[in-house]
């Protein structure tokens, strides 16, 4: 540790991010007792069903309780930093990493610019790099998918307006590097599927071999 960073941490110490206490990592040892009480990693398949580009989804926990809690924090509280809890979360997952090792490139779903501009980041990649400093084997691709247009938040849409609201709303910008490639989409929530399903018909149609999706919750 440098002088820099031990000056850092004396005037402001490393917290939990559920009890906020004072430890030496984002979760303390008494909370992620807790919270491996409600993590269930779940993978399902869909390949070969209609409609659905994706080939398979794994979440790591039911959108309610205190994680719905800690996401609305995240995204809409200005609270950046808890993209270190998200990201200790997966990394101290074993099932969760083995699954994100079986693929190429993990992409995060893209923010439209204005929206990146009004919250100050995209929640999913911040996750994404505090995740690559733990695995330096995690190769994240950030910018070969990008949301053209801007639409109305998703949140205030049924399934149908959000399977229309979205439609061709992300493009491509480097086939070559997504070419007979296995790539992860990552997000924070899933709801209806529309958006990650609306990137992986993108993805596919411009070659990617497999897309597999992987979220912290699903409503």
């Amino acid at each position: 540790m440098n002088l820099f960073n031990a000056v850092l941490n004396l005037f402001f110490p490393k917290t939990c991010g559920i009890c906020e206490k004072i430890c030496t990592s984002a979760i303390c040892s008494v909370c992620k007792k807790k919270l491996e009480k409600i993590t269930i990693p779940h993978r399902k398949c869909f390949l070969e069903i209609t409609g659905i580009y994706y080939d398979e989804h794994m979440h790591i926990f039911k959108y309610e309780g205190l994680i719905k809690e800690k996401i609305r924090q995240y995204k809409f509280g200005n609270q950046a930093y808890l993209c270190e809890f998200f990201a200790e979360i997966i990394y101290s997952n074993k099932k969760v990493m083995k699954y994100i090792n079986k693929y190429d490139y993990i992409i995060p779903i893209p923010l439209h610019k204005y929206r990146n501009r009004e919250r100050g980041y995209n929640q999913s990649f911040l996750i994404l790099k505090a995740l690559a400093k733990k695995n330096k084997n995690i190769i994240i691709k950030n910018n070969i998918l990008q949301k053209q247009r801007n639409i109305k938040p998703q949140s205030s849409l049924n399934k149908l307006e959000r399977k229309n609201n979205i439609k061709n709303a992300y493009t491509i910008t480097n086939k070559l590097e997504i070419k007979n490639r296995k790539i992860l989409l990552f997000d924070d929530v899933f709801t209806t599927g529309s958006t990650t399903n609306e990137c992986s018909r993108v993805l596919k149609e411009n070659g990617a071999k497999k897309i597999g999706v992987l979220t912290i919750a699903k409503d």
